[in-house]
């Protein structure tokens, strides 16, 4: 199964438009808060109906906004910078009608400009800078001014000059304290956001390259893959005349030498002439072509009735071997599985392993357990265990020959049990000794429930 690498996908597209969604209210929340702190709290007259239309017309931008998130119509880049330039138009009219320029908060046209950077590609933000100055450079010279902060006097005439001179100052002192304060809280307000949203932003980002990297090296690993089925499809083709050959040479021997007169050479050449077919049907499936494994072993099972099948093929290999079986299922459901033949073979090679590495006296453990999504099955050895140094790189990749088993056979198990999408964990019993492989596989389906016993 080939990875398909995208660029960069439709799903952090989409939660790119999700986190505008939140920005947006945010500002909402923010503009709100200072047209009501400066109209009722500092008495300023501004002009509240054209203010509150504009907030209003940035809240239902964001209601389509929310209903366009429930939606599956894929979201493009030139719909989300579309709606930054709605944002920008947003915020140049509030500031139109509050100072233009002279507005402490003029810093806000950044905001647009970081998120456009951050989301989209280079073109973008080149347009959004362009947009962005031009706004500011028209509010320099077409703004409604903000109205000055004086003192509250019945009737100014009465005063003497002097005392309306030092109250100018006052009420020039005071607009300075208001501009020093709206400075200060912007820059307080950017920095917060520069620490939090923009961080998760970046932090998606890199996500996404992860994912890409993970994707990257899912493609190489099935690349090995492939190598290593098309050498061993090669392999079996090469093989096959040569156990022909020795087939038909023992089935000669067993007749010309009759069991009467040497009982021990027929019962050598009985388990020669097995072994020889188990070569012969090893071999015909590694020459199977990739899409007649599939036809053949994708079928749906229950997974009660795969388990007893991949043990009964492996009793056939391992007769003497000893065996635990535990099942504790989460959920009496009868699931099902795809029964493929892959992972059949799979699970089989991980059993051989764990046969072969355990104290015979005490045999291996297969303890199962599932629930209505999932199955874990762990195959329990009594032996020396992994060695530590592997124990992080076994199946990652082809290893050279081990006595223990480690190569190219868990390589491939691995990769099976990733392209199902299963995971795999190797470790160490640190109480009982041994080592442990757990498998996790996804089951297709959930049913009603099922009373059969183990």
């Amino acid at each position: 199964m080939q990875a398909r690498v995208l660029p960069k996908t439709q799903i952090s597209i989409r939660e790119n438009l999700q986190w505008l969604f939140i920005l947006r209210n945010l500002m909402i929340i923010s503009e709100s808060g200072i047209v009501f702190l400066a109209i009722f709290g500092l008495g300023i007259k501004l002009p509240q109906q054209e203010l509150w239309m504009v907030i209003l017309s940035i809240i239902a931008v964001n209601c389509y906004t929310w209903m366009r998130l429930k939606t599956k119509e894929d979201v493009t880049e030139l719909e989300i910078f579309s709606q930054l330039v709605i944002d920008v138009c947003g915020l140049a009219t509030m500031l139109y009608l509050t100072g233009g320029a002279s507005n402490p908060i003029i810093w806000v046209f950044l905001l647009p400009l970081i998120i456009t950077g951050i989301m989209l590609p280079q073109s973008y933000a080149w347009y959004m800078v362009i947009l962005t100055s031009s706004a500011y450079t028209i509010l320099i010279a077409y703004n409604v001014p903000l109205p000055a902060i004086e003192p509250h006097i019945s009737d100014p005439k009465l005063l003497s000059p002097e005392i309306q001179h030092q109250l100018h100052m006052l009420s020039d002192k005071k607009y300075f304290n208001l501009h020093i304060f709206g400075m200060w809280f912007g820059f307080v307000f950017s920095a917060g956001l520069v620490a939090y949203f923009v961080v998760e932003l970046s932090k998606t980002l890199r996500d996404s390259e992860r994912t890409l990297a993970e994707a990257r090296e899912t493609a190489l690993r099935n690349e090995r893959v492939v190598s290593l089925a098309t050498l061993a499809a090669s392999a079996a083709h090469d093989m096959g005349t040569p156990l022909g050959t020795m087939a038909i040479i023992t089935h000669e021997v067993l007749q010309d030498f009759s069991v009467h007169r040497f009982p021990d050479l027929q019962n050598k050449m009985k388990i020669l002439e097995q072994q020889i077919l188990r070569c012969k049907s090893a071999l015909s499936v590694m020459s199977a072509s990739g899409g007649e494994m599939r036809a053949e072993s994708g079928e749906i099972m229950g997974l009660v009735e795969y388990i007893d099948e991949v043990l009964s093929q492996w009793r056939t290999q391992k007769p003497n071997a000893k065996l635990s079986l535990i099942a504790k299922p989460c959920v009496y459901l009868p699931s099902k599985i795809i029964a493929e033949r892959t992972l059949t073979h799979s699970i089989i090679n991980i059993l051989n392993n764990a046969s072969e590495a355990t104290n015979p006296d005490k045999g291996i453990e297969l303890y199962t357990y599932w629930d209505n999504e999932n199955v874990v099955i762990e195959i329990r050895d009594f032996g020396k265990g992994l060695p530590p140094e592997l124990l992080n790189y076994t199946g990652a990749k082809p290893m050279g020959s081990k006595k223990e088993g480690l190569g190219v056979g868990l390589f491939l198990v691995c990769t099976t049990i990733n392209r199902l999408g299963g995971t795999i964990d190797f470790r160490n019993q640190p109480k009982t000794g041994g080592g442990c492989v757990e498998i996790k596989l996804p089951l297709i389906n959930k049913g009603k429930t099922d009373d059969r016993d183990w």
